[in-house]
């Protein structure tokens, strides 16, 4: 990577599956064990060095909930507590006061082979009055969204909300956010058919906006369909901005990490692009790592217009500051391989950060308030 100017990505060309199955280690594996931090940089499609590493400098870390195994989801509930879901048990854990008061199993039992299993939650927006629960989970044929009604420590009433997503061992998505406009907004990958991303007709490789019955919601761009953006990877993180901006974070493949400002009606270039090659026919991704042994962004989460995003094969918790132009002032990352891969952060009833890890012994839920 450069230290200096732009760096731009060329165009990657269609991507056989086979070959997406071999990177895959670079996108969501474990990182080893490394010393210092090379990090991403200056302006709106750019990426190289310069950016600040908070490392063991982080405020006030604490864990809020641990015994957690492979944790996927925070869902915060009203009361201050929370629903995570478990990406291999496939069970929805109650964290109230620092402690799992329940342990719910989904039904039906999601299918956890590769990065398939129980995956994002969401809430209704109107969970206090219907004490609805949206859930992403890998089924037997297929990736799907199902609600169910949480009441007394029980999931009850499911109902399938969209069906039909098309699943693989990996590159599943999984991530689910109610936006701004009451609309649910859900994250797919490409199930490992890369051109599938660029097939409007299909579910794979996309964002879709739906309304809470799963169907397609008003004012998509494509008519009576669900997709709102394509040409994606593998969302990973959905969150908006204080002027109701979507934003994503995605995976890249051996390289080209994304975070991107979702347009609707968007084509994000995956499979014939990454990262910004500046290439009129797509959207060029706001912000690049060029590594993904130092990012492989999943969970997003936006506070005060300040992106924060948990990472997996980077093992840290990266800050963008966000705008129209990113400069490497405006990039700092924390908890650098102190706490192993990073699935998901959410912002906290009392305005912390809640954190989970993934894939350690002994999964937890932390809290950090960062300076």
């Amino acid at each position: 990577m450069s230290s200096g100017g732009p760096k731009r990505r060329s165009a990657a060309g269609p991507v056989p599956a086979a070959v997406l199955a071999l990177v895959l280690a670079a996108c969501t594996a474990p990182a080893g064990t490394q010393t210092g931090t090379t990090t991403a940089s200056t302006g709106t499609t750019t990426a190289s060095t310069g950016a600040t590493s908070a490392g063991t400098t982080a405020q006030s870390i604490t864990t809020v909930a641990s015994g957690l195994e492979s944790p996927w989801s925070i869902a915060v509930l009203p009361d201050g507590g929370a629903l995570v879901s478990e990406n291999d048990s496939g069970l929805v854990k109650h964290i109230a006061d620092g402690k799992t008061v329940a342990a719910v199993p989904v039904e039906p039992k999601p299918d956890p082979t590769g990065e398939g299993g129980l995956l994002g939650l969401a809430l209704s927006p109107d969970f206090a009055k219907d004490r609805r629960v949206y859930v992403y989970l890998t089924a037997a044929q297929d990736n799907r969204v199902l609600s169910y009604r949480w009441q007394d420590e029980k999931l009850s009433e499911a109902r399938v909300v969209l069906a039909g997503i098309p699943k693989a061992r990996v590159h599943n998505g999984g991530r689910l956010k109610f936006g701004p406009d009451g609309y649910l907004y859900i994250g797919t990958g490409d199930a490992m058919q890369p051109n599938s991303a660029q097939d409007r007709s299909s579910l794979a490789g996309k964002i879709l906006r739906v309304t809470r019955d799963g169907t397609p919601a008003p004012g998509n761009p494509f008519g009576n369909s669900p997709v709102y953006s394509y040409g994606h990877r593998n969302v990973q993180g959905l969150a908006w901005d204080s002027s109701g901006q979507l934003w994503a974070s995605e995976f890249g493949p051996d390289r080209d990490d994304e975070l991107n400002r979702i347009r609707a009606g968007g084509n994000y270039g995956w499979p014939v692009v990454t990262g910004a090659p500046g290439d009129r026919r797509f959207i060029d991704a706001v912000y690049v790592w060029p590594s993904t042994a130092e990012a492989s962004p999943s969970g997003l989460a936006i506070v005060d217009d300040t992106a924060w995003l948990a990472a997996l094969r980077g093992q840290r918790l990266w800050r963008v500051k966000l705008g129209r132009a990113i400069e490497s002032r405006d990039v700092r990352d924390y908890l650098v391989y102190e706490y192993g891969r990073l699935r998901d952060v959410t912002e906290a009833p009392d305005g912390s950060l809640w954190i989970l890890t993934n894939g350690t012994s002994g999964d937890r839920m932390l809290s950090l308030r960062a300076g």
